[in-house]
């Protein structure tokens, strides 16, 4: 079949192409410098903070916060204001327990660390698999970003024959493809700079949107008081609820679908989002606020200490120069992102007043996350081609996420691959030259694995998956982090259970929830979680457990095991520690001091 692109919005397409073509022209030129080992798996330790920041920005925010989050504030409210809020105070975690000692211990890969640390070939074994654990789970709302934004670019495409549209799928795999082939090329050096650059196109194209949209719709406060039509268990007054129906004529607040949830529910603290499974347990608003509670805290726990526990975004502390700059790095990081997150919930808000017709899924995207990219052609009525301008840029910025975190993640999991299983596990003589090339081939084959991921992620919203990533981390990565950079007690038989236990167990309750929500052959499952609030809501956010069950077995473990803790432990708390000035900074793989 042949497609014919008529109907396909020039201004759209063009944003949308000039995304792709310049990250690609960037990765073949960054691929030029890339010439070590050292290039390909830490950017040869000499990313500036400027540089650093940007990139960790550009790589941290992924679809999810880019469309995500502007989609979930839309059909849950006040509910899903934590994702952002929390997205942000992670990095706090980072700054003050994690990055500094981190990079000075001068590894590679998170599993470089838990081998040094511990002195354990097998304990690299165990962290190698919650790397590509982490890694994989968290490319697919990446796969499900680039299938929504290429069906939306090509939602009027007509092809010979009468088929219009593009499958979801042929955006999984085009973009798959594309970011393949620049990690293969050029590694953690080549997309650094692309990664950097790709964080300023995603705020510009986050709050020029905004900007005129409020211009023109009024502003934020003005769309978030038109929402409160109704007095609510004393909330409101008459008075405001008057106010918020003048509010709501003044901006032609369009009728909600049965779809979208009331007003007084989407602005209650205990939304769609956390009372899910007691409504499934028909239980009444009362009766469901202690579900919510503990669905809100266990999904605090898992994104603040997510975050301090992401192999992707942790390996990029070791391409700083030292544990100084890597702070520092850390604190810009915070203020880039907190300030991107000022921008997608006002999509949300405003997108439930000026678009409603998201909650039925009818305009080219499945549901509210496609918001960011449909909201600006609102524009088009009134401004012409502003509204498809606009969109295009919001497009752009789309691919620019999904393109950017989707990256980070092949470099995370081929590291993993490439240096931890072949070049220590497999063939621990190999030259960094031989891991070099071994880099390019598990780039494909991480590629591929996160492509045939995406297939199977299409109805699910975007930042659940992100969250459920978060979760994993939290309950595995943080705990041994942690303990294991401020306990110099911690044995490698304390950490090794205490990871397993949190992540392993974790990453079963999660999969438990999705199975029952999605595979016809599980509806027992889903008629028990159903009858069974709390069970349910500890397995869709098992943070709040699974992170106080790997800590507390890493110190019971530990405790039982002392005697392994390793025979030089002080100097290895001094290194991870001490100022660098004092010398004590090491490079843990070897190869590196000597130029290779």
């Amino acid at each position: 079949m042949i497609p014919l692109l008529a109907n396909v919005d020039p201004w759209i397409l063009t944003f949308s192409a000039i995304t792709v073509i310049v990250t690609v022209a960037m990765g073949f030129w960054s691929a030029n410098k890339s010439k070590t080992a050292s290039d390909f798996f830490v950017a040869g330790r000499s990313v500036s903070v400027g540089w650093n920041s940007s990139a960790i920005s550009g790589e941290y925010l992924s679809a999810a916060s880019f469309m995500g989050v502007a989609g979930m504030v839309m059909s849950s409210g006040y509910d899903a204001l934590w994702y952002p809020v929390c997205y942000a105070c992670g990095y706090l975690f980072l700054l003050l327990f994690i990055a500094g000692p981190l990079r000075r211990f001068g590894a590679y890969t998170i599993p470089d660390f838990a081998e040094g640390r511990f002195d354990s070939p097998m304990f690299r074994k165990i962290a190698v698999i919650f790397v590509l654990f982490i890694g994989f789970f968290y490319t697919m709302p990446q796969m499900k970003g680039a299938g929504v934004t290429l069906a939306y670019i090509f939602k009027d495409i007509e092809w010979i024959g009468g088929v219009k549209g593009l499958p979801y799928w042929v955006g999984v795999v085009l973009v798959g493809a594309v970011i393949t082939l620049n990690v293969a090329l050029g590694g953690m050096k080549g997309i650094t700079l692309v990664q950097a650059v790709q964080y300023w196109i995603k705020m510009f194209a986050i709050s020029l949107p905004i900007f005129v949209l409020m211009s023109v719709y009024g502003h934020y406060g003005n769309h978030l008081q038109a929402n409160s039509t109704k007095p609510t268990s004393g909330m409101i007054s008459e008075g405001d609820a008057s106010r918020s129906l003048e509010k709501a004529a003044e901006l032609n607040r369009q009728a909600l679908p049965a779809k979208a949830p009331k007003d007084e529910t989407w602005l209650n603290p205990f939304g769609p989002l956390t009372t899910k499974a007691a409504k499934a347990a028909g239980l009444s608003a009362e009766e469901s606020k202690p579900y919510s509670l503990l669905y809100t805290y266990s999904l605090i726990i898992a994104l603040v200490c997510g975050t301090a526990g992401l192999p992707h975004i942790l390996v990029r502390f070791y391409t700083n120069p030292d544990g100084v700059a890597a702070k520092r790095t850390t604190m810009w990081v915070m203020i880039l992102i907190g300030v991107f997150y000022v921008f997608p919930p006002v999509f949300g808000v405003m997108g439930r007043n000026l678009m409603p017709e998201l909650y039925n899924g009818l305009t080219g995207v499945k549901g509210t996350d496609g918001v960011v990219l449909n909201l600006p052609l609102i524009l088009t009525e009134k401004y012409g081609t502003l509204g498809a301008v606009l969109s295009g840029i919001t497009c752009a910025g789309a691919f620019a996420a999904f393109m950017s975190t989707f990256s980070g993640l092949l470099v995370s999991m081929t590291g993993a691959l490439a240096h931890d299983i072949y070049g220590r596990i497999l063939r621990p003589k190999s030259t960094p030259e031989d891991r070099m090339k071994m880099f390019k081939y598990c780039a494909v084959i991480c590629g591929v694995g996160a492509i045939l991921l995406g297939f199977f992620v299409e109805t699910f919203e975007i930042n659940k998956l992100v969250g459920w990533a978060f979760a994993i981390a939290a309950t595995s990565y943080f705990p041994l982090l942690f303990l294991a950079t401020w306990w110099r007690n911690i044995t490698m038989k304390g950490a090794a259970t205490g990871m397993l236990a949190g992540g392993t167990l974790s990453l079963v309750a999660i999969a438990s929830t999705m199975v029952a929500d999605q595979a016809k052959w599980a509806e027992g499952l889903k008629v028990w979680y159903a009858a069974h609030p709390l069970a349910r809501t500890l397995a869709e956010q098992p943070a709040i457990w699974g992170l106080p069950l790997a800590i507390v077995l890493m110190i019971v473990i530990s405790k039982l095991t002392r005697s392994e803790v390793p025979a030089d432990i002080r100097m290895k708390m001094l290194v991870l520690h001490a100022p660098e000035k004092l010398g004590l900074k090491q490079e843990y793989i070897q190869e590196q001091q000597h130029g290779h």
